[in-house]
């Protein structure tokens, strides 16, 4: 049987509101429970807004919550931040170091891993050049191939399968389809169906921050789709225009 990683119960999470709706909390995580299993790949839905990044955030110990229960059993978790720490006057070595850093690598380790990212990332000659002088999606680039070279216990990745052009996000997927199919326990936030089926093995529903439905992916999936046409259909519209 698989060990447990991490198991939440009764967890919320709650933002204040404006000055003007004083002492008001907004709850954007009300009630969460799940059971994470080391080697899990686990996805995460829900229409926007309905708390799952926060989620996320509280699974990487980012965020604390207001109430319920958090069990942990693991190693390093690594949020996949594209652009954690990049300072633009700072070239693309220096902010690869400084992002390597802050995500817990030791400067002698990122160091000797700096060729990989330049290579990986397919910067050239601009790895060396200030990032304020790059394009979004050569700072996304970036950002990518340094989170790569982490080696998390669990991974959480909130909707950043594809970045830059079309030869970089198939490189990406790729990259990230590795750690799919290796040892890594994987949280992933995915409005896209297809990469849901083909990547996770569990999923769970979750709606204005509550737990809706958790378990295979085979189940889930059915009934998230189901409840997506009723809503099209007491709207008037159509089940695509309801996705979030």
């Amino acid at each position: 049987m698989s060990r447990l990683a991490i198991r939440l119960r009764g967890v919320g999470l709650a933002f204040r509101m404006q000055r003007r709706l004083l002492g008001k909390r907004f709850w954007a995580l009300d009630h969460i429970d799940l059971d994470l299993f080391h080697g899990d790949k686990l996805g995460v839905i829900g229409r926007n807004g309905s708390g799952k990044s926060t989620l996320l955030r509280v699974l990487s110990g980012a965020m604390v919550p207001d109430r319920g229960e958090i069990v942990r059993d693991h190693g390093p978790v690594q949020l996949l931040a594209l652009r954690l720490g990049f300072v633009p006057h700072l070239t693309g070595r220096d902010n690869a170091i400084l992002s390597g850093l802050l995500q817990g690598l030791p400067r002698r380790t990122i160091e000797g891993r700096l060729e990989s990212i330049r290579e990986f990332s397919g910067l050239d000659d601009f790895f060396d050049q200030p990032i304020s002088t790059y394009s979004s999606g050569m700072v996304s680039r970036l950002g990518f191939a340094v989170a790569m070279q982490m080696e998390p216990d669990i991974l959480l990745i909130d909707e950043t399968l594809s970045v830059g052009d079309g030869e970089f996000r198939a490189k990406s997927r790729n990259a990230l389809r590795e750690r799919f199919e290796g040892r890594h326990t994987i949280v992933l936030v995915s409005h896209e169906e297809s990469t849901i089926l083909q990547l996770c093995d569990k999923l769970l529903w979750i709606e204005h921050g509550r737990t809706l439905m958790y378990g295979p992916v085979d189940d889930v999936l059915p009934a998230y789709r189901e409840a997506d046409i009723r809503a099209a259909a007491g709207s008037g519209g159509t089940a695509s225009a309801r996705r979030p």
